[in-house]
């Protein structure tokens, strides 16, 4: 499992506690040094069903500075795609990438539903 994150990020901390807490094996990867590829979001994506905007960190100075509020809906997915790959600031964390299972942000709730599997094995 890949436990994509940003080491000052809080949440990424609470997160990574959390997969700890629970025995889950991951591999660190550092969003910023290591970031994401277009042909890897793109496959994200497409694994987590959920939409690319999902896939935004909405709460960050970086997105708030482009203004992409307002542009993103104006984008192709495409663009939208090459915008991400860009900068490993704009990707929401942490993101969990495991076979078929793709998680964006962290919610306890979530986690524990879609990584139940991982855990199940205690």
């Amino acid at each position: 499992m890949l436990f994509i994150e940003y080491p000052k990020c809080s949440t990424c901390k609470k997160a990574k506690k959390w997969l700890d807490e629970h025995g889950i094996e991951y591999t660190d990867r550092h969003i910023v040094e290591e970031q994401p590829t277009y042909d890897e979001l793109k496959d994200w994506c497409k694994k987590s069903g959920l939409p690319l905007k999902k896939f935004f960190n909405t709460s960050g100075n970086l997105y708030k500075e482009l203004q992409l509020k307002d542009k993103l809906p104006l984008m192709t997915e495409e663009e939208q795609l090459q915008l991400l790959s860009s900068n490993g600031m704009l990707v929401k964390r942490p993101l969990i990438v495991d076979h078929d299972i793709v998680i964006a942000g962290f919610k306890e709730t979530e986690w524990k539903e879609k990584l139940k599997k991982e855990t199940s094995h205690d």
